[in-house]
């Protein structure tokens, strides 16, 4: 069965396999399939790698798939998939029909095949009429999956309109029981005393885009003003939206919880935190984040810039927190509203 499914492949992925793996070796395990039956029954120390030739757009339960091939690896071990991409699938669609109506067909393909499977009563009709086969899936979901359920990414190849995907297991799983979709998700932020706080913004990135912070931060490192450089996992629509603050909204009942307050250092994930000098990883734990971040008053570009703005702020406000709230407040609005300061 194994070599059948190998010969099925054009030789330029089988390149790809076996520079990961050994295709004739009993170890290595071959598939062609949906479901984490055939996963679940391999004995438990007989597998180093697994490979999966089906589409994850066609595995109604991705996530515990890619669980249950985490289990049966050792530490170190390989799992190869494939994805046809959201991106590619609108490549594909609009070079198959004639113009116009090939648009016609890609709109009601995208609402049926992505927003329904991702709204709570919808996704039951989707279900139900497709049993999960052929889903559309942007790529930062695909990685964002893979990297939930413990695997760090080693390579992305994309070969004939389809993106295959080499993982090596590092961890277990994290067992997201709760996958945010919706418009307003709450993020993990660190807050004061180094607590996790659940922060509050309108979607602008994909789902499971928040796994992949490390992912594109080794990729791309950071561009000018501290943000993600050439970040795929942000939607277009959510460039948007960044760019008139719809975005931040939400983090009012944050403030209003009493989690932030209006100016202070911005709230971090855990990955970006640590790129941060240890002294200012140490000062943030003394003042609870802002709403209204002093990156406005100095515009840094660099992430130096920006650890030496943060510091000169929140060196400011041990001495005096009023005082320095209420001038950085005022530097704050005048540089939005009159040199049209914007963070990208």
């Amino acid at each position: 069965m194994k070599k059948a499914f190998i010969n099925e492949i054009h030789s330029e992925i089988e390149q790809l396999l076996r520079k990961y793996v050994d295709l004739s070796h009993s170890n290595t395990k071959v598939f062609k399939t949906t479901t984490s039956f055939n996963v679940q029954n391999i004995e438990e120390g007989d597998c180093n790698a697994i490979i999966n030739l089906k589409k994850i757009n066609d595995i109604r339960f991705v996530n515990k798939f890619q669980e249950a091939v985490n289990q049966k690896l050792p530490t170190g071990g390989y799992y190869i998939g494939l994805v046809e991409t959201q991106e590619q699938r609108k490549s594909r669609l609009l070079k198959k029909f004639i113009p116009g109506l090939a648009h016609i067909y890609f709109i009601f393909d995208f609402t049926f095949k992505r927003f329904f499977p991702k709204m709570p009563i919808l996704k039951k009709f989707y279900f139900f009429i497709t049993n999960g086969r052929n889903r559309v899936m942007s790529k930062a979901e695909a990685l964002g999956r893979l990297v939930s359920c413990g695997f760090r990414i080693v390579e992305v190849y994309q070969f004939e309109n389809l993106t295959y995907f080499v993982g090596k297991k590092e961890k277990v799983p994290h067992y997201d029981l709760n996958p945010s979709y919706g418009p307003v998700f709450a993020m993990t932020r660190i807050g004061k005393d180094g607590k996790n706080i659940k922060v509050f913004k309108l979607r602008t990135m994909y789902p499971y885009a928040e796994y992949l912070q490390e992912y594109i931060y080794e990729q791309n490192s950071l561009a000018e003003g501290g943000k993600f450089a050439d970040d795929f996992r942000v939607t277009s629509w959510g460039k948007l939206i960044r760019k008139i603050w719809v975005d931040e909204l939400p983090m009012i009942f944050n403030l209003l919880r009493g989690d932030i307050k209006i100016v202070g250092v911005r709230p971090l994930s855990r990955h970006y935190h640590s790129l941060y000098s240890k002294e200012l990883q140490d000062k943030r734990k003394d003042a609870k984040p802002g709403l209204l971040p002093p990156f406005y008053v100095d515009m840094p570009r660099t992430l130096e810039e920006i650890v030496d703005s943060e510091l000169k702020y929140l060196k400011s406000y041990a001495n005096n927190p009023f005082t320095t709230d209420f001038k950085y407040f005022v530097a704050i609005c005048n540089s939005i509203l009159f040199r049209k300061a914007r963070s990208k």
